[in-house]
């Protein structure tokens, strides 16, 4: 009947006993009334206790005073405690509650304990009234704080889900941002440069000056190369022609560069996507597949891409040698959690399935239906 608490539910207990306890008693006896009072009295000097016998003064007490305890008898002429309780849970801060009654059945006990009522007592063990009720407060009161435990940590989840959803969307902006500079300004004053090596070639006799004129316009294809690379790392200009082409993409730029054969399906050639669920599936699948040019040693890898049943689903798997059973939980492991955050930023979930030695599966789906406009393409 009783239960353990901590030593911070006592602690709770010990500030709230600085104020006087309001209870209010809910008995048709007035002698059981009187004996309830006095063994109050002697083990919580400092409460106040309010009687009452019908429901209808019940309702009116509790609708019109603050009580930190309801005291209760189980049968009441034309009503129950059951009927007490129900007043009591509607409240919007509801009390303790503690049945004090006569003999009640195990059974009986047991389901109006399951409806939420704090303790029971017996009326020939009154004389543990007041430890019950010290208890039941105690308990209480771990509870409350635990609720607000909770809903401080829902709030800050909520905080920090925003930031997350914040920070995505910056990086991207800064991204296309650059891409385009990187397009626009670097790219079109190396291809100039690229027309007048080219012209100095064809018009620079054969010697030490078109030996460098040479050199200088391999350079630059270099720099042109790499440029290229960085932008499209950045934000692929195939992402303006679709996911299915992204993908594509991705797909054949990975084979070109590790020489590991990629096997693509798709639920269909085009797929009329939103851009921001674009974005993050694009996401996954670059980091997907950095990952296994880095770690996973495969020979294969296969991407399956669908947006059918109103989802749009990318799974990315490998036959590599997987992830070992605490690669996930490294401190220093952010590929994976950024992609989980990212998931969540358009209320998708991501999924890794992973063995040693048995290759690695990521999955990531997303409601086509979400709200993601605040992450930028």
């Amino acid at each position: 009947m009783f239960q353990n608490v901590s030593n911070d539910s006592a602690l709770g207990y010990a500030q709230l006993q600085e104020q006087p306890l309001n209870i209010l008693h809910i008995e048709d006896s007035v002698a059981d009334q009187a004996l309830a009072r006095l063994h109050l009295q002697r083990g919580l000097p400092a409460c106040t206790v309010t009687p009452v016998d019908t429901l209808q003064d019940a309702g009116q007490a509790l609708s019109t005073q603050n009580f930190d305890l309801v005291l209760a008898d189980y049968h009441l002429p034309g009503f129950t405690a059951i009927d007490v309780w129900d007043l009591v849970r509607a409240l919007p801060a509801p009390p303790p509650f503690v049945l004090l009654s006569g003999a009640i059945g195990e059974s009986a006990a047991v389901d109006i304990m399951r409806l939420g009522i704090s303790d029971y007592l017996l009326k020939d063990q009154i004389s543990s009234l007041p430890h019950v009720i010290k208890r039941a407060l105690e308990v209480h009161e771990a509870r409350r704080a635990r609720h607000r435990a909770m809903q401080e940590l829902a709030a800050s989840e909520k905080r920090l889900a925003e930031l997350t959803e914040h920070l995505h969307t910056s990086i991207e902006q800064e991204r296309a941002s650059i891409s385009r500079e990187i397009h626009d300004d670097i790219g079109g004053s190396l291809t100039a440069v690229k027309f007048d090596l080219a012209w100095l070639l064809r018009n620079t006799p054969q010697g030490p000056m078109q030996s460098h004129a040479r050199s200088a316009l391999e350079m630059l294809e270099h720099a042109l190369g790499a440029s290229q690379r960085i932008m499209q790392n950045l934000r692929p200009p195939v992402l303006d022609q679709g996911l299915v082409a992204a993908v594509q993409w991705l797909a054949s730029d990975f084979e070109r560069r590790s020489g590991v054969p990629v096997r693509l399906r798709l639920s269909r050639e085009h797929m009329d996507i939103a851009p921001a669920l674009q974005l993050v599936a694009y996401r996954t699948a670059q980091e997907a597949l950095t990952n296994i040019s880095k770690y996973a040693q495969a020979s294969r890898v296969d991407i399956e891409l669908s947006d059918q049943e109103g989802f749009l689903t990318l799974e990315v798997t490998d036959n590599g040698v997987g992830l070992s059973a605490g690669a996930r939980e490294k401190p220093q492991s952010f590929g994976l959690r950024g992609l989980s955050e990212r998931a969540r930023t358009v209320h998708g979930w991501l999924d890794i399935s992973s063995q040693a030695g048995c290759g690695t599966s990521i999955i990531i789906s997303i409601p086509l239906d979400a709200s993601a406009t605040s992450v930028q393409a």
